[in-house]
């Protein structure tokens, strides 16, 4: 692929060139192709990660992962991030979080999600993992088309025009019950709060049990136009709310 093609160019190329491609393929590209170039994965360790993670164990353990501790997080994610972590040896796994000035400055009585969850998700997500992203040129997600209105047309490969970074999502194109089979054929541990009605999880103040019948992300933020955390960007802009798509 020329060098000289534009970022915009670069990602329509790829996408082309792995329409009809499957997951294991775009990851296997994403890890090795220069045109991508420096990679990292970021993951929350959430009800659906581990897919994710153990594809990228079984290509190259060495890749960086990046976990962002909210501080936050419910004792079982952080659990489970460890034990997992280890179970797939993760070479590279990086912790990531609010630097202490900030968040002693932004949120001094750890409050800020009552009374503004985008100010919090910022201070406590956005922000540092922009600075863990800083030097790297692409970033791998776990997110899928069928998980939200912003999602709908995911692709595999897309221009985050905010930042010039390439984001690559090798499971855009798998369903919930793909996730589930490849879990249950590579027998992988579940998050142990998927038993307990949490189908989609992100911290523990702002995560609640979705009951039968419910999209899966009827948890997150309930009762608010709030769907996305504040990480992802489309059209250049943070996506946070259904207006976004």
């Amino acid at each position: 692929m020329p060098r000289d093609l534009s970022l915009e160019d670069r990602v329509a190329a790829l996408n082309d060139r792995y329409r009809h491609h499957g997951a294991t393929a775009v990851l296997q590209r994403a890890l090795k192709d220069p045109e991508v170039g420096r990679i990292a994965m970021v993951s929350s360790f959430g009800a659906e990660s581990v897919a994710l993670l153990h594809l990228v164990s079984v290509i190259d353990k060495s890749t960086p992962v990046l976990f962002i501790d909210t501080e936050m997080l419910f004792p079982e994610t952080l659990t489970y991030q460890s034990e997992l972590s280890a179970r797939l040896n993760l070479r590279n796994m990086r912790i990531v979080r609010a630097r202490p000035d900030r968040t002693l400055a932004l949120d001094p009585d750890g409050r800020l999600h009552t009374r503004d969850t985008d100010a919090c998700c910022a201070l406590r997500k956005t922000e540092p993992l922009q600075r863990a992203l800083a030097g790297y040129d692409s970033w791998i997600t776990g997110r899928k088309r069928y998980q939200g209105t912003t999602r709908t047309a995911l692709e595999f490969f897309e221009v985050e025009e905010a930042t010039g970074r390439i984001k690559v999502n090798p499971l855009a194109h798998w369903t919930s019950g793909d996730v589930q089979d490849y879990i249950a054929e590579n027998r992988l541990p579940k998050h142990p709060l998927v038993a307990r009605g949490y189908p989609s999880i992100g911290c523990a103040p702002c995560t609640s049990p979705v009951a039968d019948g419910e999209d899966p992300r009827a948890g997150r933020w309930r009762d608010s136009e709030k769907e996305e955390c504040g990480i992802h960007f489309v059209d250049g802009k943070i996506v946070r709310g259904k207006s976004a798509a």
